[in-house]
């Protein structure tokens, strides 16, 4: 699979003005002012990018997506490929932050104080490949729910021994070589920087669009 050069998505920040690239985050970062816009490129997936804006501030950012493609809005759920559509943001976590809607935390049948501790952790300990690897959800995960669309087939369970959250999200890696590319189980990936950017910044209930340039599987 092709990767596209620095100067190759520089290009695409620079079309956005006004925008910063992989930005380190500020202490306090401000909540975001729009929807969390992110568009695929089927062509080349090195070009897929998502917009962060906070104000007059914009940061630009490189995606991965799933392996098998991407699916129409409102179509379905599917390992291997990113669904397109409006979602919104019902879960936060890291080893640092735990916020969850309510309902969500009811459904676990956990406490908040149990989930606070454990849950993340327990998730980034699976090795999904069975290679060995852990982590790979890099330093954290943003949960996110469909709007207006298809419900989604996800809840608690447990997967190899440990219990966890399964849901579609924005996540980090533990290869940074998979940012970018079209090589994961249908979640979105972005490099560290910018996912603790992420993890300082969304909310409850934030906004994210996701679009495509290409064909989507119905």
């Amino acid at each position: 699979m092709r990767r596209v050069s620095a100067a190759g998505f520089a290009g695409v920040c620079l079309a956005l003005s006004g925008c910063g690239m992989n930005r380190e985050p500020t202490q306090g970062a401000s909540a975001a002012t729009e929807p969390i816009k992110i568009t695929l490129d089927l062509s080349d997936p090195s070009m897929s990018f998502g917009v962060l804006t906070r104000g007059e501030d914009r940061t630009v950012f490189q995606v991965g997506f799933g392996r098998n493609g991407i699916t129409c809005a409102g179509s379905r759920f599917e390992e291997g490929y990113t669904p397109l559509g409006r979602f919104k943001v019902n879960a936060i976590l890291s080893n640092d932050r735990f916020v969850m809607e309510p309902a969500l935390i009811a459904q676990s049948g956990r406490t908040e104080q149990e989930l606070k501790a454990t849950l993340f952790r327990n998730m980034n300990a699976i090795d999904f490949s069975g290679d060995g690897q852990t982590g790979e959800y890099g330093i954290g995960y943003v949960s996110l729910a469909p709007v207006d669309s298809v419900e989604q087939p996800f809840a608690f369970n447990t997967y190899d021994g440990r219990f966890r959250w399964y849901s579609f999200a924005i996540h980090g890696s533990n290869n940074d070589q998979r940012i970018g590319q079209q090589v994961t189980g249908g979640c979105l990936n972005v490099a560290e920087p910018v996912l603790k950017t992420l993890l300082e910044t969304v909310r409850l209930g934030d906004e994210v669009v996701i679009s495509a340039q290409g064909p989507c599987t119905p």
